[in-house]
């Protein structure tokens, strides 16, 4: 994916990680139906919509209000790499997302940030 694609859906995709659990399903449609998920409170990795919705959905509602930032994106050869920033009430953290896509959606997204710099 070039670079200006990536832009264009992390413009996107971020902002459907904002507004709680009512947007898990607008989440989920950034999400091919079988892709693989993995971030430091699931490193061994969640497989698939049910598993996806059933965890984002209680993520999402209990950060309803974070907001994120893409500060700058790598083309891949299966996607791309984005590094970003999470603001949570008054903390700033940073992270990075590996993404894979296919047909227009992530098949794979593995997610790195330290947890204590964005959660307390």
């Amino acid at each position: 994916m070039d670079v200006e694609a990536a832009e264009r859906f992390c413009e996107r995709w971020l902002a459907a990680w904002t507004g709680g659990a009512a947007r898990v399903d607008e989440l989920l449609a950034f999400y091919s139906p079988d892709a693989f998920y993995a971030d430091p409170a699931q490193p061994g990795g969640l497989r698939g919509s049910d598993e996806l919705r059933s965890y984002l959905r209680k993520l999402l509602q209990r950060y309803p209000s974070w907001s994120w930032e893409a500060l700058e994106i790598f083309s891949t050869p299966k996607g791309f790499t984005l590094k970003w920033r999470v603001t949570l009430d008054q903390r700033r953290a940073h992270g990075l997302d590996i993404v894979e896509m296919g047909d227009g959606r992530i098949t794979r997204n593995e997610v790195y940030f330290d947890p204590r710099a964005v959660f307390g």
